[in-house]
């Protein structure tokens, strides 16, 4: 069941850490500003209105015809989806993110698109790259009904790089291998062939 965000009380929270940066949150620049990060925050945590199981329900449109079986282990990819997420540590943004979604299809395939949306909506909570990439791997495997599944993500932290280290070139890759992709060293290969 869909979780609500709390508008009100992001509102409250928002002109609360305004006043303790010691500013005037009434003054003409501010007066709107907890009012437009609560609808902000709506938007950009969407994801955490939902569970894994909600998200894969509904992006789990498939496609049957042609698909029965694939003994051929054909692996459908789809690229360099670009998202942003927040860090759960500092709540900085995780940005120039780019996800890569395969999985084998096992008698249906997904909609492109909703392979994109899921990637979407997994990244849209207070998040750990790696714990994006086990959540998509998730939904997938649930939408897709494969355990099939392998996530790439590369993504800049503005927790490392605006902040703290300030490295600004440092980029965080990580990956999530599941079923055939982690056990089959042959579909790992064509895998990662495909990818390139």
């Amino acid at each position: 069941m869909k979780k609500e965000i709390d508008r009100e009380a992001i509102e409250r929270h928002i002109k609360g850490i305004i006043t303790a940066l010691g500013d005037n949150p009434e003054r003409e620049g501010l007066k709107d500003t907890p009012q437009r990060v609560a609808k902000m925050y709506c938007e950009i945590f969407e994801g955490m209105q939902y569970t894994n199981e909600e998200i894969a329900a509904m992006f789990d449109k498939c496609f049957t015809e042609g698909f029965e079986g694939n003994p051929c282990g054909d692996i459908v990819v789809v690229k360099d989806i670009e998202v942003f997420s927040h860090c759960e540590h500092h709540l900085a943004l995780m940005y120039d993110m780019k996800i890569t979604v395969a999985y084998i299809p096992q008698n249906k395939v997904l909609g492109l698109s909703k392979i994109a949306r899921i990637a979407d909506m997994a990244a849209r909570r207070l998040q750990l790259q790696e714990r994006i990439g086990t959540d998509i791997a998730e939904i997938m495997s649930i939408s897709a009904k494969t355990e099939d599944v392998a996530v790439f993500i590369s993504a800049n932290h503005s927790c490392m790089t605006a902040r703290g280290i300030e490295k600004t070139t440092a980029k965080t890759v990580t990956s999530v291998l599941r079923g055939r992709f982690e056990t089959d060293e042959n579909m790992r290969n064509k895998l990662y062939f495909t990818i390139k």
